[in-house]
């Protein structure tokens, strides 16, 4: 969890040094989509998730 808190932070001071502010949601996205995929593959809801691709 530790290494996951430092990626954070180094992305985080990435964006705030170079002024990228417009990835931030391209990344929370990339993010939440990836965890989306994660949790339903074993799950009763993956083919209803799979439809909306």
């Amino acid at each position: 969890m530790e290494g996951f808190i430092d990626l954070i932070k180094d992305l985080w001071g990435f964006l705030n040094e170079r002024k990228k502010y417009w990835l931030a949601p391209l990344i929370i996205t990339l993010v939440l989509l990836g965890a989306l995929i994660v949790f339903t593959q074993g799950s009763a809801i993956a083919p209803f998730i799979y439809t909306l691709f």
